[in-house]
């Protein structure tokens, strides 16, 4: 058996048992599918993970740089109280018209919004609008933007909010300083933000599985 094919049979394991899909969550995938979209959506595992940070951080605010079909996006809103809310920023209308439907069919169109266009530009709007701190940030956008939309979530967030940085090993060229590939570098200069930012204390773990070798970071915003 190939290392894939056991990642993939673990990963399946793991859902099954402890993060199984309900009809919404499949339904979005099936719509995502349709549509089009890009198979670049997280996991069912990395979506409850991503639940259960929420939950942890007793969130009921949530901002998410990266909205694809909303599949995350559902995940991550059903963490948050009733009148709870999350802003989800995405940069294809035809991404987003995807994303409200699933959101509409899971019952979540009243606690997350889908604003469309280039996060760099939707974010000092959202800034502008001086909104409550944000509890958790979940960026999984073009990674070449990864540093200004950490610097984005920094201002947006208060101590003891929590930011997280996805798909962060880049087929292992995380490590090559000299790549010449953006979302490489963009990549890094979240990572090297992370580690000398006085205000940000993180990590970064390397996983497998179903989507194959990748990683993601973690990290918390100090008062």
């Amino acid at each position: 058996m190939s290392d894939a094919q056991l990642w993939d049979d673990i990963d399946t394991y793991f859902t099954t048992l402890l993060s199984p899909e309900d009809e919404a969550l499949r339904a979005a995938r099936r719509e995502s599918d349709a549509e089009g979209l890009p198979q670049i959506n997280v996991t069912a595992n990395q979506g409850k993970l991503l639940q259960l940070l929420a939950l942890l951080q007793g969130a009921r605010t949530v901002l998410e740089i990266g909205t694809l079909g909303g599949y995350s996006t559902i995940w991550l809103a059903r963490a948050l109280p009733e009148d709870g809310r999350l802003i989800t920023l995405e940069y294809d209308a035809h991404h987003a018209d995807v994303a409200r439907r699933n959101l509409a069919r899971a019952g979540l169109d009243r606690i997350a919004e889908v604003r469309v266009g280039p996060a760099l530009e939707s974010l000092p709007k959202l800034a502008d609008e001086n909104p409550p701190p944000f509890d958790l940030v979940f960026i999984d956008a073009d990674k070449a933007n990864n540093r200004p939309y950490l610097e984005w979530a920094l201002r947006l967030t208060r101590g003891g909010s929590l930011i997280v940085l996805d798909n962060v090993v880049r087929h292992g060229q995380v490590t090559d300083a000299a790549s010449t590939d953006p979302s490489v570098q963009g990549t890094r200069a979240a990572l090297e933000l992370i580690a000398e930012h006085p205000r940000l204390e993180g990590t970064a773990i390397q996983t497998v599985g179903s989507k194959g070798y990748d990683g993601f970071a973690l990290a918390r915003v100090l008062g």
